[in-house]
Parts: C-alpha cells; structure tokens; sequence
C-alpha cells in the first residue's frame, strides 16, 4: 500500500532529518514524503536539510515541499527586503551554514547553491490529496483554498487552532509546536518543536501512525 509520511518543522535538524528518514524508511517511486515548512532556521544545519530533501527527489523519492514563514522570509531576504527580520528571526543560522561573513553583501549571497534557491522558490502554498489538506500553519475559515492568504497560509496560529470550522477535509499543519501532536476532528498539528529539544516528528498516513525522534538538544 502506497503511504504518505508529512513530517512538521524541521527547523535545520539535519541530524534528527536523518534519523527519522531511517527509521520510517520511505519507498522510492511509490510513497510520498510531505514537508510541511519551516525546513530552515534556528537549528544547526538548514543548508544540510535542503541538500538532503533535493538529493531524495533524485533518488526517485516524491517529495512535496510546502513553504513556511521562515522560507517565506528567506526569499525576502534574498530579494533584499525585510533583511534584518530574517536574520533576528533565526535566519543568522542559516546565513552561517553557507559561510557568509556579510549577511547585508549581495555578493556574498553567491556561496548560496543555485539549487537551493530554485528549491525554495518552487515550495509550494499547500497540498491536497484525496482525504486530507495540507499546509504550514494554517486556513481561514470560508475562503477557497486557492484564494487563501499568506497571513494565514504561513503565520496562522490560535485564529486557526481555535477553529472548528469544516474545511471539507482534515488539515494536517505544523508551525506551532506542541508537546505531543495536536489531534482535533477538523485538523491536526504534528510540529513538536525539534529545533526546541522537543522532538521531530512524522504523520504516517493511511495509517495515522506517528513517529518521532529526538530533536536538537537543550543547552
């Protein structure tokens, strides 16, 4: 049975990444892996995350990037506004994974692979398959979902994690963390704050099985 694994906030834990690829063990060709946004920032390794994403998508791996507000700030920074909110908002970390002594020095901003760069500028709003919507952080009640806005569709918190709206079907979504995964009748949210010593986690449908592992360690 073809099974899709949707995994939450990975927040440049590149090493809770790997072990989580290993322990779920997606088929190539035939299971698809959903990331739900925010795959940068704050944690150690982003560049290392991205890398590991697009060397799947090689391996014959379906992956379906989503975009979270922290690419969303990313591709602002790297269009040269909202530069310092990037940077304060955990976006130094990422800045230091491709080595650049000057966040501010477009040139700098060269040591960055084109790759990646195609890679973030092709994440997408949101998913959608037959039982479920998938998304970073949230919808709003009422509006199609090719008429949601960025507000919502990236930095949506208690305004969506409040509602009980019927969105027609089940919204799997992350960007706020929780201690365990969120499990409501209208959503469900599987960030579970790795970047913040709390764990990396993965929603295994059909099976609605969850899988975690540790995320970075609390200094």
């Amino acid at each position: 049975m073809k099974k899709t694994y949707v995994i939450g906030d990975i927040h440049g834990c590149h090493v809770a990444l790997d072990r989580l690829l290993e322990k779920i063990a997606p088929t190539p060709g035939t299971d698809t892996i959903i990331t739900l946004g925010d795959m940068i920032n704050r944690g150690p390794d982003s560049s290392k995350v991205l890398e590991t994403l697009i060397q799947l998508r090689l391996e014959n791996y379906l992956v379906i990037a989503l975009k979270g507000n922290h690419e969303f700030m990313f591709l602002d920074y790297l269009s040269g506004r909202n530069q310092n909110f990037f940077l304060i908002n955990g976006g130094e970390m990422t800045i230091k994974n491709y080595n650049i002594n000057n966040p501010f020095l477009k040139n700098s901003l060269r040591k960055i692979p084109d790759k990646h760069i195609q890679f973030l500028h092709n994440l997408l709003p949101y998913w959608e398959d037959e039982t479920y919507i998938y998304v970073h952080a949230g919808l709003q009640p009422g509006v199609k979902l090719t008429k949601q806005s960025t507000d919502w569709l990236y930095w949506a918190r208690n305004n969506f994690i409040d509602e009980q709206y019927d969105y027609g079907k089940r919204v799997i979504f992350a960007h706020t963390p929780f201690g365990e995964p969120l499990i409501q009748e209208n959503k469900v949210g599987i960030d579970t704050g790795a970047v913040y010593g709390g764990k990396l986690t993965c929603l295994i449908l059909p099976d609605f099985e969850f899988v975690s592992v540790d995320g970075l360690k609390k200094r």
